[in-house]
Order: structure tokens, then sequence, then C-alpha cells
């Protein structure tokens, strides 16, 4: 069994595809196709069906994938450490981040990483934190920004609070609300929301808050995408919560103090096994002052 083939295995689940995996791993598909075969072969197990329309893992090659994955992890970490031995600092940057941070300013920190370090390789994933936590877990992302409500905190892994923050309400220009000088759960109980997937950590504090007060709310509008969010409810379809340091960046849409606001905690997150040179190079230019 061979490097290569498990990062074959690992590139095919990620795209569901063996074209887009051959492209990710720059090699032709032929080449790729006949190494999982062979790999498949060693293993005596079928690891993908394929037909015409679709590919997906089959209870073998799922079982597979996070011994795969924790090989070519210690793979990339070994040769980190040996550069960062040497003085130098190489492997993979890859990092998640919630669709609301607000703690950091993400793009000039990751600017500044590339200009410190540019033998790394960076990459971006934007998703939800309980997705996001799974995968610092599993070793699939290596760091990531996390929004929980003061009463959950980041599990399976290692962790660092940035900052906290309370939530005001978004409204249309023109809204019964709109320039108010605040407004309490109740009144916004008797809106129509816009609002974050139920089910989501994102979703869980307004959620919490609203439950807490003993209301029931319509939300008739789930978004994955806080501008998104911010665009129907400057069409005056809704109303929504989000953290008062996000919602200063947002256009279109009238902000509204929230008197019995729920609290955002903002936190960074690693493996527990301990930072890869490159996490730890992050880390420190995160904790560093940044130019104002």
């Amino acid at each position: 069994m061979e490097l290569h083939q498990m990062r074959y295995v690992l590139a095919v689940a990620e795209t569901n595809s063996f074209t887009r995996a051959a492209e990710r791993c720059r090699v032709v598909q032929s080449a790729l196709s006949h190494q999982i075969a062979r790999l498949e072969r060693e293993l005596g197990a079928k690891l993908f069906e394929r037909t015409s329309r679709r590919v997906r893992l089959t209870p073998a090659g799922t079982a597979f994938l996070p011994a795969a994955r924790q090989c070519l992890d210690a793979a990339e970490r070994a040769a980190a450490e040996v550069a960062a031995a040497v003085g130098e600092v190489r492997g993979r940057l890859a990092v998640g981040v919630i669709s609301t941070v607000a703690a950091v300013d993400l793009p000039a920190v990751l600017r500044e990483f590339h200009r410190r370090y540019p033998h790394v390789r960076v990459s971006l994933r934007v998703g939800p934190s309980e997705e996001l936590t799974e995968r610092v877990e599993q070793g699939a992302i290596d760091v990531a920004f996390l929004g929980l409500a003061t009463t959950a905190r980041p599990r399976g892994v290692a962790f660092r609070e940035l900052a906290r923050d309370r939530f005001v309400a978004l409204v249309a220009p023109g809204h019964a609300l709109s320039g108010a000088p605040h407004v309490d759960l109740r009144r916004l109980s008797t809106e129509v929301f816009v609002d974050l997937p139920a089910g989501t950590a994102g979703r869980a504090h307004s959620d919490g808050a609203f439950a807490a007060a003993g209301l029931d709310r319509d939300v008739a509008f789930e978004v994955t995408n806080a501008d998104f969010l911010a665009r129907l409810v400057g069409q005056g379809l809704g109303v929504a919560m989000v953290p008062a340091a996000y919602a200063s960046r947002l256009t279109g849409v009238d902000l509204v103090e929230v008197v019995d606001s729920p609290v955002r905690v903002e936190y960074v997150a690693w493996q527990r096994s301990g930072p890869t040179p490159a996490v730890s190079a992050f880390l420190a230019i995160l904790a560093a002052p940044q130019p104002v």
C-alpha cells in the first residue's frame, strides 16, 4: 500500500468523481483508476461503487478512509517537522471558517501568513461550526474558526477563545423597527425570520435565546450564507439576528440593538495531538497585534 494510492482514494471520496480527483492530484485519470484498482486487489475489497452517473464509497471504502487520512497526515507532518528542524515551514495549512467570522480579519491574516511562509500550501473551506470541528478532529482541516453559544464549547479539539459578541437585529430600511433604539425578543418573535439552517451551531444562538424566553417564532427562510440572509432581509422578506461585529459589515439593512440578545463566542481550534509547524506559525500570527 503506497501513499499516493491513499491520496487518490481520498481525492475520489471528496470529489465523488475520478475525473475531478485526477485533476486535483495532477495525474491522468487512467493512472489514478489503475492505482485504485491495484489497491482494491491488494485489500481484497472494492472501495467504490461506480456507475455511469455517480461514484460512491462502499462500506469497505468508508472504513478505509479514516486510517488512510491518518497515514497521509502523519507523512505530511513528518516532512513538515523535518523542514521545521532546519528552519523552514512547509507542508499544508487547511483552514476552515464560519461565514460570519468577525473576531479576526482572516484575509489579512492569510495574506501575512503567505508572505512569511510561501512554501506552505494554504486552502480555505467555509462551513458550519459543527462540521468544521469534526473535520479538525479527523485531520481533514488543520485549523478552524468557530462560533458557538456560551452554553457550548468545542469538543474533541484544542481551542482558544478569540472574542465574545452580542447579536443585533437586521431589518429592512423602512421597517417598523427601523430607527428604533432597541428591541426585545418578545417583539421580534412577532416577525417572520430569515435564519441559518435548523440544527446548525449558527442557528442554535437564536433558537436557544427564544426558547429560553419561552417564545416561538416563524423562520420562513433558511439560508447557508449570511450575506444572502442580509439580502433577503433588505428586500423586506423577514428580519434576522446576527453578531454585532459581523453586522457592521453588511449593507442594505438597518441594525437594531437587542436588549436581551444571546452571546456568541468565537474560537480558533486545532488538533489535540498538537499543532503542526504551519499551524503553530499561523497561531503566532493570529496572536500578534494586527496593524490598525
